[in-house]
């Protein structure tokens, strides 16, 4: 599918859509077209969702100042996103998905491992989209007198839910369709709710917020990255496939890095100026992350709020569930992409409704959901950087599929590495609102860390870490094995099995 690729000024072409059927295989040279600005309009319209503004009140609530919150936001948030851009290039150099790519450093079927990681990402990630999509329409229909009930949630999950499913199993084409709608309608409509809102902002009391330890500022850095980049690091190259392979790759960065960061940068400190002027508001943001926002706004303003709230979560879920559909059929499953997007959207209802209408607790199993996964995509983050830096040639597109190619079956060096990354990485964070990972932090008190109930417990400084043991252990380890990988002979098309 050619998509907007065939466009680069982003809009639809006038051809009638269709199911996507490419899967994970390579983009032939006669369907990569378009520049690297494409890139902006699918990454800005993921990202450009209202709960944006939530993520002020999350990070002030690692009781830190404004400042300091500010200054983690931002380099949170870009720093994230640059590792986006990074992994986008292997996209244009690849012409295949993100996790197909990856087994050019983990072997054909040793990235399987990965790929189930990868899944599991992404399908939570969209539930909790999905989720949040849910539970905002339900708020504004309680205000507006409408209902708000059970009813209101059921038929809330089920729209929310179809539009998902439907941009996901069509694929390529129609989501970045999609996406420029979404980027245009969110815009405007958000821009809106600013001006509404912005009364409500009291820089005295923003600014009397009184400063937080460096082991909070820190705790608050490291989610703001698993909370926006990190989240994504695992589908970058997921759209840049689209691209000729002589695309710039500076472009590629950039486009991929500013698309998604503009717009989490301006809401995030509008965020942090309207959490910090209510502690109300903060409050109830950790309970209901969009519905709270409409305590703030005018009657007559809730039923486009709700659009501009549905859309831009929409936005990010169909992203999430077309690269989960992918990361799936890298895992192993032998079924059609869309069958396999299908099959997410389904996982993704059942756990939207738990989250609805079972969980009692949003923020403290949302955090420990990012924490949790945040550190074995760290680690893979880390090894695929590593493994792109040290490559001085484009991936062999047939031997990504062949087990007896120059990339191998089940190479044990990356699989140890990510092993040993994930436990260093899971030994030093907590999270201590989700009872089901007490268990972690567990070299908090042998490093010499507090424990615990210590100071550096909630720093999260796991994340970190395995995604430094990952790049550092993969360039140290991984430079003659790449090397040798490409001294060899192109391999024919015709080679063998294909994974």
């Amino acid at each position: 599918m050619a998509g907007s690729a065939d466009n680069p000024e982003g809009r639809a072409p006038a051809r009638q859509l269709q199911v996507e059927t490419h899967g994970l295989d390579v983009i032939g040279d006669t369907e990569r077209k378009g520049t690297p600005r494409t890139l902006f309009w699918p990454w800005f319209g993921a990202n450009v969702s209202i709960l944006g503004l939530s993520y002020g009140a999350f990070a002030l609530g690692f009781s830190i100042s404004f400042w300091q919150a500010l200054i983690a936001g931002v380099v949170g948030i870009v720093f994230s996103f640059l590792l986006c851009g990074f992994i986008a290039v292997a996209g244009k150099r690849g012409s295949a998905p993100t996790m197909v790519l990856g087994r050019a450093a983990y072997g054909v079927r040793g990235n399987r491992l990965p790929s189930v990681i990868s899944w599991v990402l992404t399908v939570g990630w969209e539930t909790v989209l999905c989720a949040l999509a849910t539970m905002a329409t339900a708020t504004v229909f309680s205000r507006l007198g409408w209902g708000g009930g059970t009813e209101t949630k059921v038929v809330a999950l089920i729209l929310v839910g179809a539009l998902t499913v439907v941009g996901g199993v069509m694929g390529f084409d129609l989501i970045m369709r999609l996406q420029t709608v979404i980027t245009v309608v969110t815009g405007v409509l958000t821009v809106v709710y600013v001006v509404l809102v912005a009364d409500h902002i009291h820089w005295s009391t923003v600014s009397a917020i009184p400063p937080g330890s460096t082991q909070e500022f820190i705790g608050a850095l490291v989610f703001m990255m698993t909370g926006f980049g990190l989240g994504w690091v695992n589908a970058a190259a997921d759209y840049s496939r689209y691209l000729p392979r002589g695309s710039s790759s500076r472009g590629v960065i950039g486009w991929t890095t500013f698309g998604a960061s503009v717009a989490p940068l301006l809401l995030l400190v509008f965020g942090l100026l309207l959490a910090g002027s209510s502690d109300k508001l903060g409050a109830a943001v950790a309970a209901d992350p969009i519905g709270a926002l409409t305590i703030l706004l005018p009657t007559w303003f809730l039923v486009p709020f709700a659009v501009v709230a549905v859309l831009g979560l929409v936005g990010g879920a169909v992203l999430d569930i077309y690269s989960s559909g992918l990361a799936l059929l890298s895992a192993g499953l032998r079924i059609p992409r869309y069958l396999a997007a299908l099959v997410d959207g389904v996982l993704m209802i059942a756990g939207s409704v738990y989250i609805v209408f079972v969980a009692d607790d949003f923020l403290g199993q949302f955090m420990g959901f990012l924490t949790t996964l945040g550190v074995p995509i760290a680690a893979w983050c880390g090894i695929m950087l590593a493994d792109l830096a040290l490559r001085r040639r484009d991936y062999d597109e047939t031997d990504l599929y062949r087990p007896s190619g120059r990339y191998g079956d089940v190479p044990l060096t990356p699989l140890l590495l990510t092993v040993a990354a994930t436990a260093l990485g899971w030994g030093l964070v907590t999270n201590s609102a989700a009872h089901w990972l007490t268990w972690q932090g567990y070299l908090l008190q042998p490093f010499g860390l507090g424990g615990k109930s210590g100071a550096w417990a909630y720093a999260n400084l796991g994340v970190l870490a395995a995604l430094a043991l990952g790049f550092l252990g993969t360039l140290a380890l991984g430079r003659a094995r790449v090397r040798d990988q490409e001294a060899q002979a192109p391999s024919p098309a015709d080679a063998g099995a294909v994974v």
